[in-house]
């Protein structure tokens, strides 16, 4: 199938060539203006000028009628398999009560591990799957899903399991990290190390065997995972070729930065606390540090120093954190958007963190993340709109018109 597609207001993100992007760079987002588009079997084949339009037959020839045209949203960072929303919690944070408070009573992600132990491999895979369609819907093409809500052996592994079918049953590139350190379950409260052996001895052998994870993450943080955790936890899964995401800085400076790049984790993510020491490991690494505007948002918690990892030559994406307790939501469009207003990303930095680097975050950057020859033709489509800046300015109202996922609108 030969696809033309013409008109194009602004065809953005347009790269010959592959490249993570640091500081200043993210500030440059090659467009073309007044672009063609051309699809072949659901690969990006050509773009340019309507004025070189080519002269040969096509099977399809859209016309956009000044639509703009950019790459889906890569979303990098998701937990979202889990059974039941927490909506209760977020009542309780209302009436006062603070996270370690809500913790304390049993909720936060033990909650979610209550629940998602209870519940079905069937039934986590219907609503994951359904949740995943939704947020196709807005515009996302590329998808990470972390485990963390089983605590258990059998629960870990079913997670993880549950992703593997949505791996083979959704047309988009999905990612699974193992976050079987994600809590200390119920049953190790006064055990940590026990748990940790349980995660090094049994989850990670089966995980191995089955090929269900692509990804390996630890929660390095004060009563969580301390750094000497992460480490031996980062040790014995790379005995498995399991590269590292650290969930890092995101309740104090918890040396989850520093020992993410020590051991050339693919991410550090989070990062709402950062001090000068983090910024410079950042931005002396290959480690992209993933930002999670949405969380912030909903747990009234400052933001990360955006600027100040930029002025340092930091390469940074963009996630939704899709969870249940701390970012209910997977709209990536308000992500983008949420950047720009509180983390004051320019909106051709947070274009390409939500695109390119977040393709890179996920190991996909051949596939999506920007309009290039070869890659896949998973494209948004806008309502007609006067400016870039247009797309996170206008925050309440979706400025997406379609979505095409490998050449086909969903």
């Amino acid at each position: 199938m030969l696809i033309l597609v013409t008109n194009i207001h602004y065809l953005l993100n347009v790269r010959q060539s592959n490249e993570l992007l640091r500081g200043k760079q993210m500030q440059q987002l090659p467009t073309i203006e007044n672009a063609y588009l051309v699809i072949k079997n659901g690969i990006i084949e050509e773009m340019g000028s309507m004025n070189n339009v080519p002269e040969k037959h096509f099977d399809v020839v859209y016309d956009a009628k000044h639509a703009s045209v950019l790459p889906t949203w890569c979303d990098s960072h998701t937990h979202i398999v889990f059974a039941k929303t927490r909506e209760q919690e977020f009542v309780d944070k209302l009436h006062g009560l603070s996270y370690a408070d809500i913790a304390a009573r049993g909720g936060g992600i033990l909650n979610s591990a209550a629940a998602l132990q209870a519940t079905s491999e069937q039934q986590l895979y219907e609503a994951a799957k359904k949740r995943i369609e939704e947020v196709m819907q807005l515009g996302t093409g590329a998808i990470e899903i972390k485990s963390g809500y089983g605590l258990t052996v059998a629960d870990e592994i079913k997670m993880l399991r549950v992703i593997q079918q949505l791996k083979a049953s959704l047309p988009i590139p999905i990612k699974a990290t193992f976050l079987g350190a994600h809590a200390i379950p119920l049953t190790h409260r006064n055990n940590k190390q026990g748990y940790i052996e349980l995660v090094i001895n049994e989850m990670l052998p089966i995980i191995a065997k089955e090929q269900l994870a692509d990804f390996v993450d630890v929660f390095c943080e004060h009563n969580f995972f301390s750094v000497t955790d992460t480490e031996i936890i980062l040790e014995a899964a790379y005995k498995y070729s399991l590269r590292a995401k650290i969930h890092a800085n995101q309740l104090s400076v918890s040396g989850g930065v520093e020992v993410g790049v020590k051991h050339k984790a693919l991410s550090v993510d989070h990062l709402e606390d950062m001090n000068e020491k983090s910024i410079h490991a950042l931005a002396n690494s290959n480690t992209i540090g993933t930002i999670l505007p949405t969380a912030a948002f909903f747990l009234r918690m400052q933001y990360a120093p955006v600027r100040n990892m930029l002025n340092e030559n930091c390469a940074l994406a963009l996630a939704s954190d899709y969870n249940p307790g701390s970012s209910p939501s997977g709209n990536m469009n308000f992500v983008v958007a949420l950047a720009c207003i509180q983390n004051e990303f320019l909106p051709e930095e947070a274009i390409n963190a939500a695109t390119i680097n977040g393709a890179f975050a996920m190991n996909i950057e051949n596939e999506l993340g920007s309009i290039t020859v070869g890659k896949k033709a998973n494209l948004i489509f806008t309502k007609p709109i006067p400016s870039v800046a247009y797309i996170p300015y206008h925050f309440g109202t979706p400025v997406i018109d379609k979505v095409m996922i490998n050449g086909n609108w969903i």
